[in-house]
């Protein structure tokens, strides 16, 4: 098998591990109730990045590369307002809860509380394989 081939094979893979991702999260936000207010964005995001993945599958084209690449802008980002939203919903949880905590129990229980942190991660991760699956693509290459 050529170089070329296997880069082909591998590009596929990150897409398709990508897509996975975000469907698996879809499946998992269903699952556990997460359908209230901003809880419906990572929906959102997820069609967003399952529409680019999708397209980059089907029509791996520098326009189409180039909109999956900005696609997983807001998918990243939203991956990060997540894990903040879900720091601050276990600070206050801890607060209404203990009132009187320390520093380092509010701490603790930020990274480790009620609300996962590496659960909005997962849309972070599916971003980066896919921009990953462009990477020195030959149709983003400048003729």
């Amino acid at each position: 098998m050529s170089a070329d081939a296997t880069l082909a094979r591998l590009r596929r893979l990150l897409l398709l591990l990508s897509g996975l991702l975000l469907a698996a999260t879809v499946v998992e936000l269903v699952f556990i109730g997460h359908t209230e207010g901003i809880q419906l964005l990572p929906f959102v995001l997820c069609a967003v990045g399952l529409i680019a993945v999708g397209l980059a599958w089907r029509r791996p084209e520098r326009r189409v590369l180039l909109g999956l690449r900005i696609g997983m802008i807001p998918v990243a980002l939203g991956s990060l307002l997540g894990v903040y939203e879900h720091i601050e919903g276990n600070i206050g949880l801890l607060l209404e809860v203990t009132p009187n905590a320390t520093t380092a129990k509010i701490i603790s229980e930020a990274l480790g509380g009620a609300n996962p942190l590496l659960a909005p991660g997962m849309l972070a991760l599916a971003a980066v394989l896919a921009v990953a699956a462009t990477y020195y693509h030959p149709a983003l290459e400048h003729k």
